[in-house]
Order: C-alpha cells, then structure tokens, then sequence
C-alpha cells in the first residue's frame, strides 16, 4: 500500500480528531451526570468568555453548539497530530503523550489565561476526569486503521 501524502495523513488524524473529540464527550457526559465535573472545559469556555454569542443561541441549541464547537477543536489538535513526522506519530506513546500535553496545556496555560473559574478552583476528581479524557483523545487521534507507513 502506498504511503498516504502528507496533506491526506493531516486530513485523516483530523478526522480521528472529531471522532477523538466525540469520545471525550462521551466520558464528559458520564463524569458530569456522576457529579465528578461541575462544567466541561467548552461549556466552560463559551458561557464564561462569550456569554453574548451563547445567548444568541436558542436555549434547546446551545448544548449542541458547545459539542460543535469541542468538535472543531478536536479536529484542529488531530490535524496538528498529522503534521508531526510519521516517525514520531507511529510510537505508541506518542498519542497518550500528546493527548497529555492537551490536558496541561489547557489546565497550566489556556484556562487561567481566560481566567476561567476551574482554573482557579482545587478540584482532584474533576482534573483527573479531565487528564483521562484527555489521554483518551491522544489514543483514539493515533490510532489508525490504515498501516503507520507514512
């Protein structure tokens, strides 16, 4: 089989991306309804930063317009997953390590950046939801059913 080009290995992890970004939503919907998460990182995001785009959302859309938009980011990460040299993205550590890289990225910088309230808040069960979730993002955006010979 030939080896994928480089624009085709970005477009494919970015579309593990969505689907990496779908999985997260699926834990987050778990861990919130177990009350482990008090509000995930986009609700976060889109109701304490713009609060004024939100509102033009119809109250039965909203939750949907927050996955979009988790979703976007997903793809965003996967395709950046692509652009690293397949040498590096066939390791097998190398998609738990970038989905961890995500998570301390997001907790150390991005969060307190926007000066979102999580960020200041000392929450264990909520944080480590968030670094599994986060770990599974980077396994399922390296995954691949197609061969690592990129």
């Amino acid at each position: 089989m030939a080896a994928p080009s480089r624009p085709e290995a970005i477009v494919r992890a970015g579309t593990r991306g969505v689907v990496a970004a779908m999985a997260m939503s699926g834990i987050r919907n778990v861990t919130t309804s177990a009350g482990l998460v008090a509000q995930t990182p986009p609700e976060a995001l889109i109701e304490q930063r713009a609060p004024h785009l939100l509102a033009q959302i119809p109250d039965d859309r909203r939750q949907a317009a927050v996955e979009a938009l988790h979703w976007t980011f997903g793809a965003m990460g996967g395709a950046v997953f692509g652009m690293l040299p397949a040498t590096i993205r066939r390791r097998r550590w190398v998609g738990p390590a970038y989905g961890l890289l995500f998570w301390v990225l997001f907790e150390a910088g991005i969060a307190p950046a926007l000066g979102l309230a999580q960020s200041k808040q000392t929450r264990i069960t909520e944080r480590v939801a968030f670094l599994a979730d986060h770990v599974l993002y980077g396994v399922v955006v390296a995954a691949s059913p197609w061969p690592h010979d990129d």
